[in-house]
C-alpha cells in the first residue's frame, strides 16, 4: 500500500503468482491495475518513505525476500533478479558510454573479475541482444529507441539473472522493432532458462511470447492460468472478457468497438464486494456484499460469483 497523510492506497491486494524457470508469465491489467507495483514490491524498490508492504510473503528459490535486510537485497538485485523497467530512454545513463554501463553491473557482483574478462563478457552480451560488440563506446543518444532498448535488457541480462522482471518492454517501439525485442527476449530466456515476468496491457503481446498468463484489476488477481486456458477456455472473467471485446475482430464486421463501461475504483476507497462489480453488466446481488473467492479447474483460476455459483450447484 501507500501511505500519505492524505490517504492510504490499497494498490495491490492478497495476489498469488508462481513464475516458473523457462517460462514467461504475463501480467495484463489497464493502467492503474498495480502491475508495476507488483514488480517493485518483489525487488523491493518500493518508495521508503510512503510505500510499504503490510503482510504477506514474496519467495525467492525457498526465501522469503521480505526478511532480508538492505545488504542482502542489493546481492539479490541485478543479480538473481533483474528488471527492464519501461522507459528505456530515461533508463541509460547519457553521460556514460554503453560499455561502461554494463561493464558497472557485472563489475558490481563480481568485483574479483579481472577487466579483461569483463570486456569480453561485455561484447558477448552485446552480441546476444543482437548488437555489434565495437558499438560498446558509444554513448545512448547515438541509438535508436529500439537499440537503446537492447541495451536495457542487456545491462538485465549482465549477471545471467534466475529472474527477469520486464515492464512493458516495448512500450514507444514502433510495430516492427516491438517484434524484434519480443522474438529476443524469448530467445534469451530459452538460451539462459531464465523465469520472465511480463507486465503489459498488450494482449496480442501475451499470445505471442508468454506461457501463463494473470490478469489484474484493481489491485487483485481475477484470473489466472496457461495462455490457453484464458485465451481459448470456456470459462472467462467478465472483465477478461470485456478486454478481448475491446479488440479489434478481422473476422467482424462491427462498425464500433466494445469499451467496458465505467473506470476503474479509487484504490483508495474499494467496493466493499467484488472490485468489478460497478462495472460487470452481469453482475448478481452478492458481488455488491462479498469479495468472491478463487474458484480453480486444472490451473484455470477465477475469482468471480458467477462460477462460484456455478459450482454450488
Amino acid at each position: 500500500m501507500y501511505k500519505t497523510d492524505l490517504e492510504t492506497v490499497e494498490a495491490v491486494n492478497n495476489i498469488s503468482l508462481t513464475v516458473t524457470r523457462g517460462r514467461t508469465l504475463g501480467l495484463v491489467g489497464e493502467t492503474g491495475a498495480g502491475k508495476t507495483t507488483t514488480a517493485l514490491s518483489i525487488l523491493r524498490l518500493l518508495p521508503a518513505t510512503t510505500g510499504r508492504i503490510e503482510s504477506g510473503r514474496i519467495e525467492f528459490n525457498g526465501q522469503d525476500l521480505l526478511k532480508l535486510d538492505e545488504n542482502m537485497m542489493r546481492v539479490i538485485r541485478g543479480n538473481r533478479i533483474a528488471m527492464v523497467f519501461q522507459d528505456p530512454m530515461t533508463s541509460l545513463n547519457p553521460v556514460m558510454t554503453v560499455g561502461d554501463q554494463i561493464a558497472e553491473a557485472i563489475e558490481l557482483h563480481n568485483g574479483k573479475m579481472p577487466h579483461d574478462e569483463v570486456n569480453r563478457q561485455v561484447e558477448n552480451i552485446l552480441q546476444m541482444v543482437g548488437i555489434m560488440p565495437q558499438r560498446r563506446f558509444e554513448y545512448p543518444h547515438q541509438f535508436s529507441g529500439g537499440m537503446k532498448q537492447r541495451v536495457v535488457i542487456a545491462i538485465a541480462l549482465s549477471c545471467e539473472p534466475e529472474l527477469l522482471i520486464a515492464d512493458e518492454p516495448t512500450t514507444a517501439l514502433d510495430v516492427t522493432i516491438q517484434a524484434q525485442v519480443l522474438n529476443m527476449i524469448r530467445e534469451l530466456r530459452d538460451r539462459l532458462g531464465t523465469a520472465m515476468l511480463l507486465i503489459t496491457h498488450d494482449l496480442g503481446i501475451v499470445a505471442q511470447t508468454c506461457d501463463d498468463v494473470a490478469v489484474m484489476y484493481a489491485g487483485e488477481i481475477i484470473e489466472a492460468g496457461t495462455v490457453e486456458d484464458v485465451f481459448t477456455g470456456d470459462r472467462r472473467h467478465p472483465y477478461t472478457a470485456g478486454l478481448f471485446n475491446s479488440l479489434p475482430d478481422l473476422r467482424s464486421q462491427a462498425k464500433r468497438l466494445k469499451p467496458i463501461p465505467g473506470l476503474m475504483p479509487d484504490p483508495s476507497n474499494l467496493p466493499k464486494g467484488c472490485v468489478f462489480a460497478p462495472r460487470c453488466g452481469n453482475r448478481i446481488d452478492i458481488c455488491d456484499r462479498e469479495r468472491p473467492r478463487s474458484v480453480q479447474k486444472a490451473k484455470h483460476r477465477l475469482s468471480c460469483h458467477l462460477y462460484q455459483h456455478q459450482e454450488a450447484i
